[in-house]
């Protein structure tokens, strides 16, 4: 590259000087200078009798001065008048005239040699300012020059007024493949590709360049090799400091394959963002403010909001209460101790629509760190169609069991009457009879009356019997015990609960001890049980202003299970307990009260115990045991 200032740097050579040598030697000059011209004078005393006492001392002053400075050649003047008064000098009637005009010429000398010596120190700076300003400017012209070169990914040239090269730096030359010597002094049209150089092109850029003072655009320019690449151009007009045009600063840099990145990105979120508008999900992402950052056009549909008017407002605006005004504590308490309730689990929860209305959904919540910081990305379905149909799903259940109830009612009757026709038609005979001796006040007949009236009583113990089995019949069934963990049937009870529950604000929390053992029990009739209880508790809840579901189970007396499923509700009325498990002795308005007789006898067949107990701080809760694995436990 042709250096852009080229300066010879200044080398000061020393100049032999005795008013540069040590003040001793100086002043030795001057004195030695002052008996020089006195023994010149006294060597020439019979040439010039009686005058001229003074005129080699002066000389010897004029020397002094000009070699030795001004303290010496006054020294030597001083001198000069000693040596003149000496009494061997040969006075004549002037002397006193040489001596004023030697002195008047000692003064003029000694200003003079002043002024010199001043001006040479300034000269002397200035030599020396001018040189390390030299010096430093060869070294910013180098380091200039260095970082030029240095700028590999960029071509730096300059070009002068009328747009020939006159600078070109090594990054110019990889870029574009001309050598410092094939550019300089060529036009700058040869870099312009060939329909702009025929559109003049390069003549316009140097004319808005100097019109506008600073050209930038991208366009296509040409290497040596005539291949093309798309070029990022800085035109700068380089004025003086008297506002000349002085040439052209040019910065290029190939951005041939970050713009064609650029593209393939582009193009590839704009087919992401295709393929998730075709997603029937919605996608909501938040930073860990809880401001939306993006709204998918699903969600847009879902939520009856556009994009434009959502993004950047509060994600609790998606949310009805309690969870709207609790959505960032939940965040911030993420945040702070790491506890995942939501991130990378699937949940049912409300949301709210724009016009208010709230529906079910399915939130699952994925977590990254971005740029700016962590992320949550919500991933939701509209639960409203599957709600819709399992609510259906389950009034079909609920006639058919209703059915079924009536069906078995009715064999149950046919059953009664049958078996129980005789012994009531029996008993109705011998009471008639019995009825009639008595009338007839036969009191010989008390005999015939006994036993008549035993023969009733024979028949209805028989009834009673009939009833018995029966009774026994419906309750006792055969059992399949194996040994269960209780966990598990919790676990596999609340997801059938919750999935046909038409309430979805419910919170529900599990609590089981670790160390439980497994319980001895029949799984399908335990899970019947729990199905029932939390059923009852999910309805008993459904005006209250808390709706909380809390199943727990522990290790209770005796090694058994104790299992609680408690409510919120507004517990039971008084004089209620008592008859709780009772048959036919239910608290719902269309129940048949048959739920807890057949809990309860289901857990007694299991070997265990239920209860319930008003919860503290209102609500019911449900306590049964259950026998654990080994057998050894006792409940009674």
């Amino acid at each position: 590259m042709t250096p852009m200032i080229t300066i010879e740097p200044y080398r000061h050579r020393p100049r032999l000087r005795l008013s540069q040598q040590r003040p001793a030697a100086r002043y030795a000059f001057g004195a030695a200078a002052a008996a020089v011209a006195a023994l010149a004078r006294f060597a020439m005393q019979m040439a010039l009798p009686g005058h001229g006492h003074y005129l080699f001392f002066a000389v010897a002053v004029l020397v002094t001065a000009v070699f030795g400075g001004t303290l010496p050649a006054l020294l030597c003047a001083l001198l000069g008048v000693f040596f003149a008064n000496l009494p061997w000098w040969d006075s004549g009637p002037g002397v006193g005239i040489e001596l004023a005009e030697y002195l008047f010429a000692t003064i003029v000398i000694l200003w003079v040699s002043a002024r010199l010596v001043s001006f040479q120190r300034n000269s002397l700076a200035s030599e020396r300012l001018a040189a390390e300003r030299a010096q430093a400017a060869a070294v910013l012209a180098e380091e200039l020059e260095l970082l030029i070169d240095g700028a590999e990914a960029y071509a730096i040239y300059m070009v002068d007024p009328q747009g020939y090269v006159t600078v070109w730096n090594h990054g110019a030359e990889r870029l574009t493949g001309w050598s410092e010597a094939e550019a300089l002094g060529r036009p700058m049209s040869i870099f312009y590709s060939d329909p702009a150089v025929a559109a003049g092109e390069a003549e316009r850029d140097l004319a808005q360049a100097r019109a506008e003072g600073r050209l930038v655009r991208e366009e296509w320019r040409r290497r040596k090799n005539g291949s093309e690449f798309l070029a990022h151009v800085t035109m700068t007009a380089l004025h003086d400091g008297e506002g000349r045009l002085r040439g052209f600063g040019k910065v290029v840099r190939d951005i041939t394959a970050e713009r064609a990145s650029e593209r393939t990105l582009a193009a590839s979120a704009e087919q992401f963002r295709t393929i998730l508008a075709t997603v029937p999900d919605a996608m909501v992402l938040i930073d860990a403010t809880g401001t939306i950052r993006s709204f998918s056009r699903a969600a847009e549909v879902m939520f009856g909001y556009a994009a434009s008017e959502i993004i950047g407002s509060n994600v609790s605006r998606l949310m009805p209460e309690p969870d709207h005004s609790r959505h960032d504590s939940y965040i911030r308490r993420y945040l702070e101790t790491g506890e995942k309730r939501i991130i990378g689990h699937g949940r049912t929860v409300i949301a709210a629509r724009r016009d208010g209305s709230h529906f079910p959904i399915e939130l699952s919540v994925a977590e990254a760190n971005g740029p700016d910081g962590r992320i949550f990305t919500g991933f939701i379905r509209d639960l409203s169609e599957r709600f819709d149909s399992e609510e259906q799903i389950e009034h079909l259940q609920q006639e058919l069991v209703h059915a079924s109830r009536l069906s078995a009612m009715g064999t149950m009757a046919a059953t009664l009457a049958h078996e129980i026709n005789q012994p009531i038609t029996s008993i109705a005979t011998f009471v008639r009879g019995a009825r009639k001796l008595i009338r007839g006040g036969e009191r010989d007949r008390i005999a015939e009356i006994t036993e008549a009236l035993d023969l009733a009583n024979e028949e209805a113990m028989r009834a009673g019997e009939i009833v018995h089995r029966l009774r026994d019949f419906v309750a006792r069934g055969d059992l399949e015990k194996s040994a269960e963990p209780l966990p598990e049937l919790i676990a596999e009870a609340s997801r059938l609960v919750l999935i046909g529950a038409r309430e979805t604000r419910i919170e529900t929390e599990f609590e089981c001890d670790p160390a439980l053992a497994p319980v001895f029990v029949d799984r399908i009739q335990i899970q019947q049980v729990l199905v029932n209880l939390m059923r009852n508790a999910i309805e008993a809840m459904a005006d209250s202003p808390v709706r909380r579901l809390r199943v727990s189970a522990h290790t209770g007396e005796n090694g058994f299970a104790h299992v609680i499923v408690a409510d919120t509700g507004p517990g039971l009325a008084p004089g209620v307990a008592g008859d709780l498990f009772r048959a036919f002795h239910g608290t719902k308005r269309n129940g048949l009260g048959l739920g807890l007789s057949i809990c309860r006898t289901i857990v007694e067949a299991n070997g265990g115990k239920i209860w319930a107990a008003p919860r503290a701080g209102g609500g019911t809760e449900f306590h049964f045991t259950l026998p654990p694995q080994d057998g050894k436990g006792s409940d009674g």
